[in-house]
């Protein structure tokens, strides 16, 4: 009779009482807070009732908007996480100064690898990514994505990555070897442990998901856009979205081919990045980072694309230098293909090819300088209202071109060699990732909540989030450049320079500030959620807005338009309520067909997750198991021919004639009233 010695490898691979977050108070306290979170959403949703409303109305939805909702909410979730973590990075920090502090080496080591993975991985890519799935469709005049299973597919792959990460919170170790996961930190020689596992299988879902949704988007792009609607006519979202997904088709697969290969040489003892076993592992750095450059336009291009709109709505005007805007769009997309070695310029390669590719990442600043004067020409001699998305493109445009100009410093190798793995290079990507994806994101949030939810956000604590982001980026990110040109290292847990201090304590300030944003967003969405009568906007139309999304109701129905729409100019929306004819008495309805929810999704998702997790920890029988439904999932889809329902004319003629009977007992607002619990949603016609 095999002992429990014998048995418990077979059932529990490598997982013991040791892999409980006990080595450090603050590993087991954030570690009982994401459990006793959970536990309490459960006991909620429970008590309330709600476990079928939710596994209905959203779990097992096909619905883009519902999807790229749920996207959100992971990033929100993420963003969180990792907020307090980089907090806790900067507090160690500001008491550093020959102090050993509350952080030993190890846990800091965990912490600036969760950090990093998180914020790229699993908080950026997924709020573009909601963005992306809620208004691409809307702003198209189409009534879906191209492939609504495929994004369900997408979601839970993405949500299994996001999970795999607050699991390693819970149950082992974190790798230490940063967000881009280089070997030989990450090899089984030097890391033996379940930390590089958990990194590799996490971000590998987040590819797989990522090159899907990409995939997704550009069909959608090219096949759906509605009548009349060529592609000169898309609102520029819509172009930097489809840069963003041929990024996304192209740039991921290098990300998935090196994670895929470090696993092999970790699980089966393949050489393919051990320098002494015949491999090298600068093949690792160079399809790390043929995705890492590129990845940064992905993260980037959907907030171009969101303060394009922004700034265009709120200007009240056309946008400036459209053509333009998109031939600078592409051209970024392009180069981005050709900078990647400027990453690691001290890495042995030639003076001659780093100036190569120092000069292509000098060249990548002029289409992003186009892009900066045609936001300001937009805004010259237009009528500029200052709400919060506005404010942080504002914020954005002044911050991101400091960043930009930090960026072209480094272009040059001879500077690199100086500040190379200095906190000069921390403040560099935070100037361009916060400023260029963070405040566009929450400016996106910002500007399309009512669509999705019937109700503005409260104007008061937005600005209040606004402040506190602005004011924690600077004093946090800022001091880190005359550090760095002191010579601080980057990843440092103490130090001994006397003169580091002053700066460290300052970003250590703005850390607060930075968790006090982040508080703000949550206060605003309680504060507009009890406030969400005086808020509500039924008209549609909260922001006088252009392009095609505006013209239906707040919240947008789920087959989002009665009729699809024809159109015959670039903003749509805005010429249809000069000529009168934004909200017309009579149309020609017809059945509508949709997608029926499918758990397809959910299972193919949650299944790799787990077959993810018993790889992590040796646990055959469940990666086995996972697989299989993994697998299962796709093969009982294929047989499932019923997967559509039909809305009748009649009903979405009910519905339709009602909205527009309510659209005209509503008062118009202005832009003294835009902000006010006047705004029910009919705005008056902007004059440009």
């Amino acid at each position: 009779m095999p002992t429990i010695e014998g048995w418990w490898p077979l059932v529990f691979g490598r997982l013991s009482y040791d892999a409980l977050p006990f080595y450090s108070g603050i590993a087991t306290a954030a570690a009982s807070l994401v459990v006793v979170g959970a536990i309490a959403v459960a006991a909620l949703l429970t008590w309330l009732g709600r476990w079928g409303w939710l596994w209905r109305e959203w779990l097992t939805s096909l619905d883009h908007k519902k999807i790229g909702i749920m996207y959100v909410v992971i990033a929100m979730v993420m963003l969180s996480r990792a907020v307090v973590e980089g907090s806790l990075m900067r507090a160690q920090q500001a008491i550093a100064f020959d102090n050993p502090g509350y952080l030993p080496p190890e846990h800091f080591a965990q912490l600036f690898s969760t950090h990093g993975s998180i914020m790229i991985f699993f908080m950026a890519m997924p709020f573009l990514t909601g963005i992306i799935n809620f208004a691409l469709p809307l702003q198209l005049g189409a009534r879906d994505v191209s492939f609504p299973l495929l994004n369900s597919i997408s979601l839970w792959l993405t949500a299994g990555g996001a999970g795999l990460m607050m699991v390693s919170l819970v149950i082992g170790k974190f790798s230490t070897g940063g967000w881009s996961g280089y070997p030989p930190y990450t090899d089984a020689t030097f890391n033996p442990g379940v930390g590089p596992d958990y990194w590799i299988f996490a971000v590998t879902l987040g590819s797989l998901a990522s090159t899907m949704t990409g995939i997704n988007v550009a069909v959608t792009i090219y096949k759906k856009r509605c009548g009349g609607m060529n592609p000169f006519r898309m609102p520029l979202f819509c172009w930097t979205s489809l840069c963003t997904a041929i990024l996304m088709i192209f740039a991921l697969p290098p990300l998935t081919v090196a994670t895929g290969l470090l696993a092999l040489d970790r699980y089966i003892g393949t050489h393919f990045f051990t320098n002494d076993g015949g491999g090298n592992m600068m093949n690792f750095a160079n399809l790390f980072w043929l995705f890492g450059h590129p990845e940064v336009y992905i993260l980037i291009l959907p907030a171009f694309g969101v303060y394009s709109q922004v700034i265009s709505n709120f200007s009240s005007k056309i946008l400036y230098g459209y053509d333009s805007l998109i031939i600078a769009t592409m051209c970024i997309a392009v180069l981005s293909f050709t900078v990647w070695v400027h990453h690691f310029f001290t890495m042995g390669q030639s003076a001659d090819l780093n100036a190569v590719f120092g000069i292509a990442t000098m060249t990548i600043g002029i289409p992003t300088g186009v892009k900066i004067f045609d936001w300001i020409l937009t805004m010259a001699w237009g009528r500029v209202r200052f709400t919060v998305p506005m404010l942080y493109a504002l914020a954005f445009m002044v911050l991101f071109t400091i960043g930009g100009l930090t960026g072209i410093l480094l272009a040059n190798p001879a500077v690199d060699f100086q500040v190379h793995n200095s906190v000069f290079l921390v403040a560099h990507f935070h100037n361009m990732l916060i400023p260029g994806l963070l405040y566009g994101m929450i400016a996106a949030y910002t500007y399309w909540f009512p669509k999705a939810f019937g109700f503005r956000l409260d104007e008061w604590w937005g600005r209040v989030a606004f402040g506190c982001w602005v004011t924690g980026f600077c004093l946090a990110f800022l001091p880190l450049y005359p550090l760095g040109l002191m010579g601080m290292p980057r990843r440092t847990q103490e130090f001994f320079e006397a003169d580091y201090l002053p700066f460290t304590i300052v970003a250590g300030i703005g850390a607060l500030f930075l968790l006090a944003a982040l508080a703000s967003l949550v206060v605003q969405l309680v504060v507009s959620i009890r406030r969400r009568e005086d808020l509500a906007v039924p008209g549609g139309d909260p922001w006088n807005g252009r392009t095609l999304e505006w013209g239906i109701p707040c919240p947008a129905p789920e087959y989002n338009f009665a009729v699809l729409p024809i159109v015959d100019a670039r903003d749509a929306f805005h010429a249809a309520k000069e000529k009168g004819t934004a909200y017309p008495d009579h149309r020609i309805y017809s059945d509508i067909e949709l997608p029926k929810n499918s758990m397809t999704g959910v299972v193919f998702g949650l299944s790799l997750a787990a077959a993810a997790f018993g790889l992590v920890w040796y646990i055959w029988w469940l990666a086995a198991l996972g697989v299989l439904a993994a697998v299962g999932a796709i093969v009982a889809r294929s047989f499932v021919l019923d997967n559509m329902r039909v809305i009748p004319a009649d009903e979405v003629r009910r519905q339709d004639q009602a909205w527009l009977a309510l659209v005209r007992t509503l008062p118009r607002s202005d832009r003294e009233t835009e902000t006010t619990p006047e705004n029910r949603g009919l705005a008056e016609a902007a004059a440009a």
